[in-house]
């Protein structure tokens, strides 16, 4: 039998075999390489089902946090493919903090491109129906990265509150209620200091000269505003609102304000104010002290600071809640008119048993 091993012609015929079969498994490789590493880069790796998808990445935080909160959100696809993608794209050294939208269809190049780059959606935020500098507080920190605590601790800080030039009683004035675009990742000191900007610009020459004309700081409008708006959230009644407790404080009449009382006594589930309450002190009772509250009782709306500014020019000294319980308000010039509709409001609050 003859030697294949020592063969030369059957060894060139094996070589020439095994070529065409090396060359396609090479093709077939490459082929499929290619097709993953395609998919790797541009297939659509983020499913949001169409909901508004947001990541929030704090600050400091590790290459491995940032990847946990991204797969927190439900809607990678495949979320093996989009670490091998971040590690090529360098992202486990370049981690940036913000708050991210992640796109419906976004592959993984487009989605760590992003992140690396700290392309960060703006927060819309916004502050009505506030009362109390907490309550401040824990609404921009439900939206914010500064805890409820930091920005706490800056609205409680009087010797801060100075270089703004505000104090702790009237500090929530400098927050005028409107939709502001901030990053997430803003510090509490720097959204203070934004809020004063927006507060300066507000503040126009304009509507400083229409304060001036009142004898009012815009501090004090601010304030005489909030008394406005909770006394009526009807936009087209608090021009005329504003007129009767104007009148009052140019004829050096006490306010006699019910929500100013309320919240001096802080319990702001009171729908009828009662003698007890009238007697509670406090620098808010102006059933008790005249003039305005040393700040305002909320955080007073765009329309209750104008209303003050272009207020209705009457005679009314007196209002009442109309009977009908419509939220608009009956007015008067006397007392005993007032006390009129004060006695058909007293005798509605009674038909519907609401003592307090």
């Amino acid at each position: 039998m003859a030697n294949t091993a020592n063969n030369p012609k059957r060894q060139r015929k094996q070589k020439s075999k095994l070529g065409p079969s090396l060359a396609v498994l090479f093709l077939f490789l490459f082929v499929s390489f290619s097709y993953y590493a395609y998919q790797i880069v541009y297939t659509p790796n983020v499913d949001t089902k169409d909901r508004d998808t947001y990541v929030l990445i704090p600050t400091g935080a590790t290459y491995g946090q940032a990847m946990d909160s991204i797969e927190a959100t439900g809607v990678i696809i495949d979320k093996l493919s989009l670490r091998f993608m971040s590690k090529l794209m360098d992202y486990d050294e370049l981690v940036k903090p913000g708050r991210y939208k992640l796109e419906n269809g976004w592959g993984n190049r487009q989605l760590i491109g992003v992140l690396r780059l700290g392309e960060q959606t703006p927060v819309k935020l916004t502050f009505n129906s506030v009362r109390l500098r907490s309550q401040l507080a824990t609404k921009l920190a439900g939206d914010l990265q500064p805890t409820e605590e930091q920005l706490d601790s800056l609205l409680n800080n009087q010797a801060y509150l100075q270089g703004l030039g505000f104090d702790t009683a009237n500090v929530v004035s400098m927050f005028v209620p409107n939709t502001y675009e901030v990053y997430w990742t803003i510090t509490a000191p720097e959204l203070m200091e934004r809020m004063k900007k927006e507060y300066d610009k507000f503040w126009t020459a304009e509507r400083r000269t229409k304060a001036d004309k009142l004898g009012l700081s815009p501090k004090e409008v601010s304030t005489l505003a909030s008394i406005v708006q909770a006394e009526t959230a009807k936009n087209d009644e608090k021009p005329r609102v504003a007129g009767v407790y104007l009148n009052r404080l140019n004829k050096g009449m006490l306010l006699q304000a019910d929500p100013t009382v309320i919240f001096g006594v802080r319990d702001f589930t009171i729908r009828r104010v009662l003698n007890t309450h009238l007697s509670y002190d406090s620098p808010y009772n102006t059933y008790r002290y005249k003039g305005l509250p040393p700040g305002p009782i909320n955080v007073p709306t765009i329309s209750s600071i104008d209303a003050v500014l272009n207020h209705e020019d009457h005679n009314y000294l007196y209002f009442c809640a109309k009977d009908d319980f419509s939220g608009y308000h009956s007015f008067a010039t006397t007392v005993a008119e007032h006390q009129a509709n004060a006695r058909r409001f007293h005798r509605a609050l009674n038909e519907r048993n609401i003592m307090k």
